[in-house]
């Protein structure tokens, strides 16, 4: 990720001591997430070896969803590279969708034979996961047994636990009381809404499910709170900070007396420490952070940035900036002047200009980009009217999508698709035995799916297709040929489901074969690490994996690359390096080019927690950055796209 986002450590060093007085639960931020994921994975593993030693058991309280995923392949590979065994591990999971049968697609059961139970050595009898099958008239009486269950063992040991965008932990929505044990119970809406990517439709996903209680999570000795990404910060920094409530629930892990909060950079951006540090304590202040408390002061006290005075930084625990630097009217035009620079016109860079304050370099005046897009649609949506820019401008842009996309094109669309080419094969004269065969055996599986069913190969194919000529349309807009437009299908992506593979060096090579090919000056690459579906942070990690494989080649020597945002989440203002001003008809041309990707308008399978199309969530982003901007003082502009400079 960028250096610019990052505290120095000496910041860091001076601070790490204040945050007590502000974060009421022992908090730890990891650079990423996969990094810390192997501590807690290596943290589990200990305390289960250390159990051995004593010939004892060990009992684990286990979680479901994206956040443990990573500590469990770790202990997966433990167990099959460093002999890590099982055999004295209990396992209870905190939760179940109800009704839901074992077998399942969506079933926590299946969630975790497929990442942790298949692939070690553990005793069937030792897993203890919810019943989503049990009668309602007999939900009662089990879920007091699966209670006292846990208590027969001693209790849990080490606690993972999750945490959803309305603050549950386990399934306890807001309004859980603080005593309450394992039950059934009703699920809220949101977050219904956010466990769609896992079902093909609102009405398949269930309203109840089975879950251990906030008295039993509490009871575990040890407690680790997950988050990573930037749509978790918002309730992360609830959870650490603010007060006891039960419309929070994960507030009441603050009585909690040995808990642990582990987060990525990304999930902690709204902490107090991360977010405005000046009013937590002393700070090392560079130009980093000063940018950051003099936006954030403009916004506070709604004033210009060149209108804040002396007074205005003493009453906002910022008097130690002026004391220790310079004057308001000196910081002010300092950091006016670095926002400024941000702002181009020529994201390829000006030819024949002055370049000592511009975010690009003007030479080579031609330059060779590629844009990588991790779904066929990111491109335009992120970046649609900076694409139209450098095209315009003169530069040799290649575009190059990442994944076929297919999994997010409804079942009717395929099949419109399919019986078009149906149609149209029949009236050419092409109604072959074996494509009529193909044919009907799409569409008995189209419409025969069940809603838990991974689609075939030939499906995937229609959808892929269809993703494929959208996107193709779209960059045609831009003013692209086919020559400069490449799908590079990686493989991860290709598993029919939402839950994707590892990246695999196959994955790397694609990319790097791709920029030894072109050579490019500039490479464009989506940093969206709130994606919910991971896709992207797989996307960039293969970008980033090959630009230090290739980074002693002459040309990579002379290669920038630029990280945007996608529909989720945009910079923070003074993360931003460059932001490129788009008028009126440009947001107009950029809009259409969206519109070509037709699968994905109205509602796509899945949208994420925001209710607007994604054309209006790319517009509504530009436009609050541009009036970000102005609000501080800077030029007025329709629009703004935004980018951050990725260093090695």
């Amino acid at each position: 990720m960028p250096a610019i986002i990052s505290p120095s450590a000496q910041h860091k060093e001076v601070l790490k001591y204040q945050f007590k007085n502000v974060e009421k639960i022992p908090t730890k931020i990891w650079e990423d997430s996969r990094d810390a994921s192997r501590h807690i994975a290596q943290s589990i593993a200990l305390a289960m070896r250390q159990k051995q030693q004593d010939g004892e058991m060990i009992v684990l309280g286990l979680a479901t969803g994206s956040s443990p995923v990573k500590v469990y392949e770790e202990l997966v590979r433990l167990h099959r590279e460093e002999k890590l065994s099982f055999q004295n591990v209990i396992t209870f999971n905190l939760d179940e969708y109800y009704p839901m049968m074992p077998e399942a697609q969506q079933s926590y059961v299946r969630f975790m034979r497929e990442h942790l139970f298949d692939h070690v050595d553990i005793k069937p009898g030792n897993i203890h996961i919810p019943d989503g099958t049990v009668p309602m008239e007999e939900v009662k009486a089990y879920c007091e047994a699966y209670e006292k269950k846990i208590d027969s063992v001693g209790g849990i040991d080490i606690q993972l636990l999750g945490i959803g965008r309305t603050g549950h932990i386990g399934f306890n929505e807001p309004g859980s009381w603080e005593n309450s044990l394992t039950r059934l119970v009703r699920l809220d809406n949101i977050t219904r809404r956010d466990a769609l990517k896992d079902f093909q439709k609102e009405e398949d996903v269930p309203y109840r499910a089975i879950t251990m209680g906030i008295a039993s999570i509490m009871k575990a000795r040890t407690v680790y709170l997950l988050a990573w990404g930037n749509h978790k910060a918002p309730v992360v920094k609830k959870a650490v900070e603010d007060e006891i409530s039960s419309g929070v629930p994960a507030t009441y892990l603050q009585k909690h007396p040995n808990v642990r909060v582990i987060l990525d950079k990304a999930a902690a951006e709204d902490l107090t420490r991360v977010k405005s540090p000046w009013l937590v304590g002393m700070c090392h202040w560079d130009d980093q952070l000063i940018c950051q408390a003099v936006v954030w002061l403009s916004q506070t006290v709604g004033k210009p940035i060149l209108k804040l005075t002396d007074e205005d930084y003493a009453e906002h625990g910022l008097s130690d900036l002026t004391l220790e630097h310079a004057s308001a009217y000196s910081i002010n035009i300092q950091v006016f002047n670095r926002l400024q620079h941000t702002i181009t016109g020529w994201p390829g860079g000006k030819p024949n200009a002055d370049d000592t304050y511009r975010p690009e370099r003007a030479k080579p005046a031609r330059k060779r980009i590629i844009i990588f897009s991790p779904h066929p649609d990111d491109d335009v949506i992120s970046m649609g009217g900076t694409f139209l820019r450098l095209v315009e401008q003169g530069h040799d842009v290649h575009v190059a999508y990442q994944t076929s996309g297919n999994i997010a094109v409804h079942d009717h669309d395929a099949l419109r698709f399919l019986e078009f080419m149906d149609e149209f094969y029949k009236r050419q004269g092409l109604d072959s035995e074996e494509n009529l065969k193909r044919f009907h055996k799409i569409e008995k599986f189209i419409k025969g799916k069940q809603a838990d069913e991974a689609d075939i190969p030939e499906a995937r194919e229609i959808k892929g297709l269809i993703r494929r000529g959208e996107a193709r349309a779209g960059a045609r807009f831009c003013g692209l040929d086919d020559k400069h437009i490449h799908f590079l299908d990686m493989p991860f992506y290709e598993t029919g489901r939402r839950r994707k593979s590892n990246l695999s060096e196959a994955d790397i090579q694609i990319i790097m074969d791709l920029l030894a090919k072109i050579k490019p000056h500039q490479v464009y690459a989506a940093g969206d690490l709130a994606d919910p579906h991971d896709t992207h942070r797989v996307c960039l990690d293969a970008i980033i994996e090959s630009f230090k494989r290739l980074q002693n080649e002459d040309w990579m020597k002379d290669c920038w690359m630029w990280l945007y945002r996608g529909a989720w989440h945009e910079w923070a203002i003074h993360e931003i390096e460059m932001a490129v001003p788009i008028s009126p008809q440009e947001l107009l041309k950029k809009r259409r080019a969206i519109f070509m990707h037709q699968s994905q308008k109205d509602r796509p399978p899945f949208p994420g927690e925001d209710e607007r199309e994604f054309w209006q969530r790319a517009e509504d982003r530009n436009r609050a950055t541009a009036h970000i901007y102005r609000e501080l003082g800077l030029a007025e502009y329709e629009a703004m796209e935004a980018f951050a400079r990725w260093r090695i």
